[in-house]
């Protein structure tokens, strides 16, 4: 700065000097020529006067452009030290080089570097990508600008990414003489698009661009998933060859089009077309971009067949029963509500079926022998109502049939035809098994108004016929309601408690890849002073019914626990006691209240109690749903038992919060007594994984269903082939021998 002000006084007094110089010649001149004119003697003096200011301002307006000349100097070369951009520029003709220093930034050596070696800069160039100067020069010697992207290997050995827009000059000849580049180091971006591009082109989802109904860019699990067998049997494509115009139209009108809002995102669901015909289920989410400067779509998307497939078992499974194939008693009560809400002044009636000694020949004959008679008798009940009325499957041994538009006298006529269709017996493995069934039944609108009520009269109407044996009874309201025996089990339950005559028997759940104890079951078992050991398939229908269920319920959760806790005090730890909680226990208001008290009572924590709920809650899914949030986040496991055989839905199981599945043990039978060859237990379990839940297997009896389970990849399992359901006495002994190592 200061030398640059001392050259500029320089030129100042320079040019006073020589202007001096010229007045004073001037003068002379004058004087030596026109001596005699006075006047002409002062003309060099105004002509000096007169040109000094204009002289001293042109000097300070040259010094003024100088000054802004290197304050935009200055400023250029920030911009370019701030940028990763370099410019380099060579005559070929003088071969004379310049170089800015911001390529110090983008290579990494020195600028000098490359005045020593004009050729350092391809010598750095990644092998790989010399190819790419050579299409280059020959670009050049025809005067075309060249854009260029390569990779270059700094010092540090660090690769980094050059784009380089050259600028040639041609002389008149057409030689090449001269040309200029911008280089910018563009590794970041390149490192993004390639982190976008692997992300796209490696993902299992579909990623598909839309232009125009043309198909701009699918990835390759798009174009592998509609048959294609590379992408260009798709690029360029119309959408419509692989979805209908009513999802493009909806499409379009959702997201087609690009405005200031933030783009609208639509998600959908619909059947795409493959190249070879068939139709897939497909999971889309789509929204609007630009694509290479245009407007366009992007989906993005997954194959749900298979997901699909399995709401649609799962469906089933929920309205159908899975051994006869006839509607279960979900489907029914939905079916017999409707009809109830269609009929004015219409009779209907509800037909109670039970199979008397069904029990007997299932006991003695065993499960294999029982579901084939259960099938044989779904046949013959269709094949006596025909088209006459709507029969269902309740469970177990029990039917039920609705009539609808009928009255007294055709229900008549419809019960004889199904007591002469049991008339005769049916044949199992060439042995014959004479089977009838007791029938209660119940009339809208004079024994009931609602299903509940309908269903409740034909059952007990149902246990009035089975008393007189191989017949049919209308209910009427001077029935008792009950058999005898049901009667002293209802009165003998209601002081079981009091009497301690209820007690737990304990059934281990096991790892059914290493044997390894999981979990305890714990199962109520009821002995009688009198009529000895009742069933629980006997009593706890009865419980259900009379409300009992709830106090008995709180007795076995208190039991339970206790136990578990003084397990835990011997020495074992980390597994849950399960204990079953009936939909009767979930309308009392204080059943949450109730488990974490006897928690805190019993010391226990709160995951080591599990417990298994059956799908009926969902019948009152908005109460259920708040209990079971409660559980959880008390800390206890929660699982769903005897799943498949109740009022299971995929779209309500998503929203619980349970841990676990249990299949019931009617699938596992059929993985080796059912055609399908345990396609169910398969899809529970494929279910049950895609979901994160744990899936438990309940009566194992056999090697084959075992082997089965694990193959597909069923963890844990419970029944006979590992252990029956034991007093607590005999559980200790099991416990204690596994802890010391004892074969079980």
């Amino acid at each position: 700065m200061g030398t640059r002000k001392k050259v500029n006084e320089r030129l100042r007094w320079l040019l006073i000097f020589c202007l001096l110089c010229s007045v004073v010649l001037l003068d002379v001149v004058i004087s030596c020529f026109f001596p005699s004119i006075t006047f002409i003697k002062y003309i060099s003096l105004f002509i000096l006067i007169g040109t000094l200011p204009y002289l001293i301002r042109t000097l300070n307006k040259g010094r003024e452009i100088s000054e802004e000349l290197r304050e935009n100097k200055l400023k250029l070369k920030n911009i370019f030290d701030t940028l990763d951009v370099a410019i380099w520029s060579h005559d070929l003709k003088s071969d004379k080089l310049l170089i800015t220093p911001g390529i110090e930034k983008l290579y990494g050596y020195s600028y000098k570097d490359f005045y020593n070696d004009f050729d350092l800069w391809k010598k750095v160039i990644y092998p790989d990508d010399l190819y790419i100067v050579q299409a280059r020069e020959k670009k050049f010697a025809a005067g075309e600008t060249v854009t260029s992207e390569y990779r270059i290997i700094r010092p540090d050995g660090e690769v980094r990414w050059i784009q380089d827009r050259g600028f040639p000059t041609l002389d008149k000849r057409g030689n090449f003489v001269d040309f200029n580049s911008v280089l910018f180091d563009i590794t970041d971006r390149k490192e993004s698009e390639d982190r976008y591009r692997s992300l796209v082109e490696m993902s299992p989802d579909i990623i598909a661009v839309v232009g125009s109904k043309k198909i701009e860019y699918m990835n390759e699990a798009g174009w592998k998933l509609v048959g294609a067998t590379s992408p260009d049997e798709v690029i360029g494509e119309s959408a419509l060859k692989f979805a209908s115009s009513q999802i493009i139209e909806t499409i379009k009108s959702k997201v087609g089009r690009m405005d200031n809002r933030e783009p609208e995102r639509v998600r959908f669901e619909f059947q795409a077309k493959r190249l070879d015909g068939e139709t897939i289920d497909v999971e889309m989410a789509a929204t609007s971009i630009f694509y290479e400067g245009r407007f366009a779509v992007q989906v993005v998307g997954r194959d749900i067949s298979e997901r699909k497939k399995a709401e649609k078992t799962i469906q089933n499974m929920a309205y159908f029963d899975s051994l006869t194939g006839l509607p279960n008693r979900n489907r029914f009560r939905h079916h017999l509500n409707e009809a109830l809400k269609q009929q004015d002044d219409q009779m209907l009636a509800v037909l109670f079926l039970d199979l008397d000694r069904f029990k007997i020949i299932n006991d003695t004959k065993g499960h294999t022998v029982g579901d084939v008679i259960l099938q044989k008798v779904a046949n013959r009940l269709e094949m006596a109502v025909q088209n006459e009325g709507f029969v269902s499957r309740q469970g177990g041994d029990e039917f039920i049939i609705l009539l609808e538009d009928i009255d007294k006298e055709k229900t008549t006529k419809v019960a004889k035809q199904i007591l002469n269709e049991f008339s005769y017996p049916l044949e199992v493995n060439n042995q014959e098994f004479y089977v009838t069934p007791s029938i209660g039944i119940s009339i809208f609108p004079i024994n009931g108004m609602d299903e509940e009520t309908l269903i409740k009269n034909a059952d007990t109407a149902m246990y009035q016929a089975k008393e007189r044996g191989n017949n049919f009874c209308f209910y009427s309201s001077n029935l008792n309601g009950i058999s005898i025996r049901k009667m002293e089990l209802e009165n003998g339950l209601r002081k079981a408690l009091e009497q301690n005559q209820l007690m737990l028997y304990y059934q281990p759940q096991v790892c059914l890849a290493t044997g390894g104890l999981v979990g305890i079951e714990a199962l109520i078992r009821w002995q009688h002073p009198e009529l000895g050991f009742i069933a629980p398939s006997e009593f706890i229908p009865l419980a259900e019914e009379t409300g009992l269920i709830v106090p008995i319920g709180k007795w076995v959760l208190q039991e339970a626990c206790k136990q578990r806790k003084a397990w835990e005090n011997a020495g074992f730890h980390n597994f849950p006691i399960a204990v079953n909680v009936s939909v009767r226990q979930f309308e009392d208001d204080h059943f949450v209240e109730y488990i974490s008290n006897v928690l805190a009572e019993v010391g226990l924590e709160a995951n080591h109690l599990e417990l298994e709920i059956t799908e009926s809650i969902m019948q009152n899914l908005e109460n259920s749903m708040i209990i079971l949030n409660q559980l959880k986040e008390l800390g206890v496991l929660l699982s769903i038992d005897d799943f498949g055989t109740g009022y299971s839905s995929l779209s309500y199981l998503l929203h619980l919060p349970i841990d676990k599945i249990k299949i019931d043990k009617s699938f596992v039978d059929d993985i080796l007594y059912h055609s399908n060859q345990g396609i169910m237990v398969k899809t529970i379990i494929d279910m049950g994984l895609n979901l994160n839940f744990a899936v438990i297997a309940e009566g194992i009896e056999t090697d084959e269903q075992l082997s089965f389970l694990k193959k597909n990849d069923c963890r844990t399992g419970q029944g006979y082939l590992f252990s029956r359901p034991i007093p607590v006495e005999q559980m200790n002994e099991y416990l204690f021998n596994r802890k010391s190592g004892i074969p079980i």
